[in-house]
């Protein structure tokens, strides 16, 4: 049983780390890490248990990650090519697509060059392999935990609804990804309400871009009084450019107000983690929630997230990626 002690110990971490913020990239961490070692204990259990049960749990570590990771790349080629039929060929676009052949391409290079018999080229590649599974590892445990973060739910009153502004259609009309959010706070505001509660301030946040021809802020509070919010239950935040500035600018604005206020935040769900890192980084005393997107616009959009997220650790990661680099030439050097 010891060697299920690692899994128990992040476990137990992982619960306290959560109970004192949920906004934390670590939880992902530490739930990537006690699944990890949970399927290690499982794996020493399988000499003492009967045939069967073991060959179910080596395929539960190694078989199903295999074939899954084979459907994965099938299916971000396929989301790939949907995503430029329906939004074009931007870069942005093209991630699901490059994700889907990058896969393909890790796997052919492995199989080629881990068969040539070189010492030199077996150190290259065990350090490819490394260098993809440790990113790999960062980004499934971002996706699983993204997964529970956007289980949150309400909890008692909140004082403001903060909805986080995107661009406008023609520099002056919501587009339909920012009417869901302001769907989703109309929700809330509703909701809470309905129970008996007070209610709640929807504050909307966006500033003007060069290409609009009002704030977003502007445009998102005329589109939920047009669908019969009483306009003295919105509030605007129209200086902002970025989401950090959306945070910050509607902090002050909520701050000033009422130092003890309340809120939660309402973003697209592919966005709702990364921004309730930076809620917890702003100062923001409240939760992120995430509304629907388009089930094709989901996985580009998450690996774009996730790319923001592992830049915003650059130093760590950057860090362990460069020594994986460097033993790696130095293992490569020394059996040339």
């Amino acid at each position: 049983m010891y060697a299920f002690v690692p899994a128990a110990l992040f476990r137990v971490l992982f619960g306290v780390s959560v109970r004192e913020d949920r906004r934390r990239f670590r939880n992902a961490v530490y739930l990537g890490l006690t699944f990890i070692f949970l399927s290690v204990g499982l794996l020493t259990l399988v000499p003492d248990l009967p045939h069967g049960l073991g060959g179910i749990i080596v395929a539960l570590v190694f078989l199903i990650p295999s074939l899954g990771t084979i459907a994965l790349g099938f299916f971000l080629i396929g989301n790939g090519l949907t995503m430029i039929r329906k939004e074009g060929r931007r870069p942005a676009n093209l991630l699901a697509f490059v994700a889907g052949v990058g896969i393909f391409a890790l796997i052919a290079f492995v199989l080629t060059m881990g068969s040539r018999g070189s010492q030199t080229w077996d150190a290259v590649v065990g350090g490819v392999v490394f260098l993809a599974g440790y990113v790999s590892f960062l980004f499934l445990c971002f996706l699983a935990y993204a997964f529970l973060y956007g289980r949150i739910k309400v909890r008692g009153d909140v004082d403001y609804v903060v909805m986080l502004g995107s661009g406008l259609i023609g520099g002056d009309r919501v587009p339909p990804l920012l009417a869901s959010r302001l769907r989703k706070g109309r929700e809330i505001h509703d909701a809470q309400i309905a129970r008996g509660g007070r209610a709640p301030l929807l504050l909307t946040s966006g500033g003007k871009g060069t290409d609009e021809k009002v704030a977003e802020a502007r445009a998102m509070a005329d589109w939920l009084i047009a669908e019969g919010v009483p306009q003295e239950h919105v509030r605007l935040e129209d200086r902002s450019r970025t989401t950090e500035e959306n945070l910050r600018y509607s902090r002050t604005i909520m701050e000033t107000a009422d130092p003890g206020y309340r809120c939660v935040v309402v973003t697209n769900n592919f966005h709702a983690f990364r921004a309730a890192m930076m809620a917890r980084k702003a100062g923001v005393n409240g939760q992120v929630l995430g509304s629907p997107t388009a089930k094709y616009f989901w996985p580009s959009a998450t690996i774009r997230e996730f790319a923001a997220v592992f830049w915003e650790h650059k130093i760590v990661n950057l860090g362990i990626c460069g020594a994986v680099v460097a033993l790696t030439a130095v293992l490569a050097i020394n059996s040339a």
